[in-house]
């Protein structure tokens, strides 16, 4: 489905559709924002997100930063393709490639919260070279309880087809780990449900079948992580339990990785709590730019420095 199909209907889409920035990528329009300027800083929303997901941190580092959120396929006002083989993340990897040639961005830091933290890491395994930096935040749901995960997946999915949207929104916004957003911000939960409930049933369900339920588990690359030498920071809240055991190991392989753990916060840590999101992010790349962020040469278990061991 184009762009062009979405706005038809909707005299006020119509209208702005002419004032839309938006790219042909891998036969899909991608629908993107700019403000600031100076180096690149990309943001990769989460499922339950979109482009708007990531407005307090526009706000904050769009003063020092080119900053750029976009809308994955299947979200729009990007294009919602009507074929299942044309969602997947190594799909989204390559929508995300595209669009920062389309930018002429050379080398970007990528901030990604949940799948678009998985989005951001598989990236920078991909193309290392395209990164200057990486924050995964809330990442790795599935990882642990699996099959737990895949019944929830599949659950989702049914909602989508058989009730839409606003259904799916009603229950997903109040799972656990959303529940401490609810709690200290329900101005700011509202918005981000409302936000939710106006995705594509057809694109979401697609995505939670071609993404979500067909990802490689955080475990099974410890290979890749062990390999990977882009400065990183791994972000989560400590409420976000299907996220934590994932957070950890990645820190404990990722020579190169960070951890910051916000207290009583969920998974939607951008959102729920900006200020200490925005800090922590902030003095990350602060650190990364001044070349002070350092990479560990050994993972040990010991107090005492090598050669003094008995």
């Amino acid at each position: 489905m184009a762009l062009s199909d979405i706005v038809a209907d909707n005299p006020i889409l119509h209208l702005a559709s002419n004032l839309m920035p938006t790219t042909r990528i891998n036969g899909v329009d991608i629908y993107y924002e700019e403000h600031g300027s100076g180096f690149p800083l990309v943001f990769c929303h989460e499922f339950a997100g979109d482009y708007r997901s990531w407005n307090p941190q526009v706000n904050s580092f769009a003063r020092t930063y080119r900053c750029i959120t976009w809308n994955y396929r299947g979200y729009p006002p990007s294009g919602v393709p009507s074929d299942a083989a044309a969602y997947s993340q190594d799909q989204l990897i390559e929508d995300l490639r595209g669009l920062l040639g389309h930018l002429d961005i050379e080398q970007a830091h990528l901030v990604g919260l949940s799948m678009g933290g998985n989005v951001v890491l598989n990236f920078a395994f991909t193309y290392p070279e395209l990164c200057r930096s990486i924050v995964v935040s809330g990442m790795g749901a599935g990882t642990t309880h699996r099959e737990q995960f895949e019944r929830d997946g599949h659950h989702v999915v049914d909602s989508l087809r058989a009730q839409g949207m606003q259904a799916l929104a009603d229950v997903y916004t109040k799972g656990p780990s959303r529940l401490p957003f609810l709690r200290k911000d329900p101005l700011g939960w509202q918005e981000f449900a409302g936000h939710f409930a106006e995705h594509s049933a057809v694109g979401s369900a697609f995505t939670q079948l071609g993404v979500q339920l067909s990802r490689p588990n955080v475990f099974d690359q410890h290979h890749q992580l062990k390999a990977l030498t882009v400065p990183t920071l791994v972000l989560i809240g400590d409420e976000d339990e299907p996220c934590v055991d994932a957070a950890v190991f990645m820190k404990r392989e990722i020579p190169t990785a960070g951890l910051v753990v916000i207290p009583q916060t969920g998974h939607t840590v951008n959102l729920e709590e900006p200020v200490l999101f925005n800090q922590a992010v902030a003095l990350f790349l602060q650190a990364v730019e001044h070349d002070a962020w350092a990479a560990r040469h050994e993972v040990s278990t010991s107090l005492l420095p090598p050669g003094t061991r008995t």
